[in-house]
């Protein structure tokens, strides 16, 4: 079995990207999965097109993304991507859209087909915090989260896929004032390999529990 690891690159003016450091550690064989990696730009519209591209070249049996949500203490699968563009700020090619749609004919929201709530249980056994998302934002990340959903929706429905956000790493509060939360490097490794594990484990279905929480 095949799984595409994706994450983004440095965005907003940091020298890093958490997620995909982390990516970049990650073990290329867990359980049944051999992880095939990839780095995807900051970029609306290009993100989604270099993750469709290597969905199609690959053909994995899941498709993991992940990304950083500064000010986040916790590890965040996430449930659910909408149908808009809505950003903050500018993307790493000055892209800003407001208000828009992602695509014109997708539904006005995708859940995530991974099982979240096995993944957040298995991180938490690993002794680091996690916590179901129901809130991916309005930028690049809710943006893939979606057209990924999307493209598996309309081309490859046998195929499992969501997103997972992580916080910042030391370096990169170092010098902010406040602190912003952050979480080890090689925790937010051990975070990622423990809910591609529970993936493995629960490819058939999520365990029946309660979770969810409001960023």
């Amino acid at each position: 079995m095949r799984l595409l690891l994706t994450a983004f690159d440095p965005f907003g003016g940091d020298a890093v990207n958490p997620a995909l450091e982390a990516v970049r550690l990650v073990s290329e064989k867990i359980g049944r999965f051999d992880v095939i990696k990839l780095e995807v730009p900051t970029v609306f519209g290009k993100s989604i097109e270099a993750v469709a591209t290597a969905i199609e070249s690959t053909q994995p049996d899941v498709v993991l993304c992940i990304g950083q949500a500064g000010g986040r203490y916790e590890i965040t699968p996430e449930r659910v991507a909408i149908n808009i563009d809505d950003a903050r700020i500018a993307d790493n090619e000055g892209n800003q859209p407001i208000d828009k749609k992602i695509f014109e004919d997708g539904e006005n929201a995708y859940f995530t087909t991974l099982p979240i709530k096995a993944m957040v249980e298995a991180i938490r056994d690993a002794n680091l915090p996690a916590a179901v998302s129901n809130s991916a934002g309005t930028f690049v990340c809710n943006h893939l989260m979606y057209g990924v959903l999307y493209t598996l929706a309309k081309k490859y429905p046998h195929i499992k896929g969501g997103f997972t956000h992580v916080p910042f790493i030391p370096e990169q509060v170092a010098r902010r004032t406040p602190v912003a939360p952050y979480m080890a490097l090689d925790d937010i490794r051990r975070g990622l390999e423990a809910a591609i594990a529970a993936i493995d484990k629960h490819f058939d279905g999520d365990i029946d529990v309660n979770g969810g929480k409001e960023f």
